[in-house]
């Protein structure tokens, strides 16, 4: 006999150990709406110039994945303290997909018709922290996730993003040119991603995908500006504070 799951549904906080964080959210442009945030996963090495940069020799095998927890997730715009426990915290631009629509074990075809909204955001990483786990075999997730690691600004309708597969992608860090590329030179395109990943998950309104970076990533330090641009999608802004 198949065993029943209770979900215990409450509306008041007197019922919890502490009040419960509030959702994630990121503002959709031009509307007072907001996009409630799920999941956040993340395409390792998805050009091919940034996998030569990076030691690796780049291949159309599957796609490899990593996490980022919702609540490091900050809005363009903000000041974030230079990340605790690291000498080299790098600066990683990328296409960022946002979720609309369930998706599992769909095809390319159906995969991009769950797509709801397109963003620019930053993959921030602590490199050094990365290269020690990924030489020993082990995860990555001290370089990867941790506080403010993950930053994305306003959410375009796909319906407004004319070509989601092309565009420049930028990065200046203090006006400087750092990263540069194009959409294109994706080695594995968003209706591709989305429907590999949907083999391993069910997917759901609010997932976000960021899809990797071109080359050029390199160090930021305190009193940086970051600015990040996908044309035809949008901007990401991050400012670097000192560290704690």
């Amino acid at each position: 006999m198949k065993e029943k799951v209770c979900v215990h549904m409450t509306n008041s906080v007197s019922d919890f150990v502490f009040p419960p964080a509030l959702p994630v959210t990121v503002p959709v442009r031009d509307s007072a709406l907001r996009y409630a945030v799920r999941r956040i996963f993340c395409v390792g090495r998805n050009y091919a110039a940034h996998a030569r940069e990076m030691g690796s020799d780049p291949d159309r095998e599957a796609p490899f994945y990593f996490a980022k927890t919702p609540a490091h997730l900050v809005q363009s715009g903000a000041t974030v303290a230079y990340a605790p426990g690291t000498q080299n915290l790098h600066h990683e631009v990328e296409l960022v997909i946002a979720l609309g629509q369930p998706v599992f074990r769909a095809t390319p075809e159906q995969a991009q018709g769950s797509v709801w909204g397109y963003a620019c955001g930053l993959d921030m990483t602590r490199r050094d922290l990365q290269i020690t786990a990924r030489d020993a075999g082990r995860p990555w997730t001290l370089g990867k996730d941790f506080e403010h690691a993950a930053v994305v600004g306003a959410l375009l309708p796909a319906s407004r993003v004319a070509r989601p597969g092309q565009g420049a992608i930028t990065l200046r860090v203090n006006g400087q040119l750092r990263q540069q590329g194009d959409l294109s030179s994706m080695i594995w395109r968003v209706p591709e991603i989305v429907a590999n990943l949907s083999g391993h998950y069910h997917l759901q309104p609010g997932d976000l995908i960021y899809t990797g970076t071109p080359e050029g990533v390199g160090p930021v330090r305190p009193g940086d500006r970051l600015e990040g641009s996908i044309e035809g999608v949008g901007e990401v802004v991050l400012h670097i504070g000192a560290a704690e």
